[in-house]
């Protein structure tokens, strides 16, 4: 048979890499000739490099969405817990002294701290928190949540506020304070 005009014995295909898809991506990336198997340690290091970098930017992103769902959380339970003080304020003609008083004593937030509850009552007026003009973010009671940090001060400019989740408003924002 005559191997010039293509008349003879069929080409064989290249036979199967035992490493599957990736190293025939590898392969024909680094120009191996068609029946060369196995990679080469560059080519293992290129691999690793690529893995590690896409682990990288999906725990970062992962992260970023737990965080986004804790602050989500402590929204939703500072809303329900300002909720069950106005009703006690309705039902009993005066704020509770304490979150006890409604039940929620050991009430914790996402990150694990105690929610922060005071009536403008009890609390005197330089404690209170404040806005970025320091004027006070509430007019009978504060509830927030101190955040990832566990640290807080009363004005919100304050670094350590500013991951806070705080009632503002009388109710009408609860929010991260960095956005207030």
């Amino acid at each position: 048979m005559d191997p010039q005009h293509g008349i003879g014995r069929p080409r064989l295909p290249a036979p199967r890499s035992r490493y599957g898809p990736i190293s025939r991506w590898v392969s024909r990336l680094c120009g191996h000739a068609a029946g060369q198997q196995g990679l080469t340690l560059v080519e293992l290091l290129i691999i690793m490099a690529v893995i590690a970098t896409l682990a990288t930017i999906g725990l970062l992103f992962y992260g970023d969405v737990t965080e986004q769902a804790r602050v989500a959380r402590a929204v939703a339970d500072i809303t329900t817990v300002g909720g069950e003080i106005d009703t006690f304020e309705m039902m009993n003609e005066r704020l509770p002294n304490d979150l006890a008083e409604i039940g929620r004593a050991a009430f914790r937030d996402p990150w694990g701290n105690l929610y922060v509850y005071g009536t403008f009552a009890l609390i005197p007026p330089g404690h209170r928190r404040k806005d970025h003009n320091l004027v006070p973010l509430n007019s009978s009671y504060d509830l927030y949540s101190k955040g990832r940090d566990g640290a807080s001060h009363p004005p919100l400019t304050a670094t350590a506020s500013r991951d806070d989740i705080v009632r503002a408003n009388d109710g009408n924002f609860v929010g991260l304070a960095s956005r207030y």
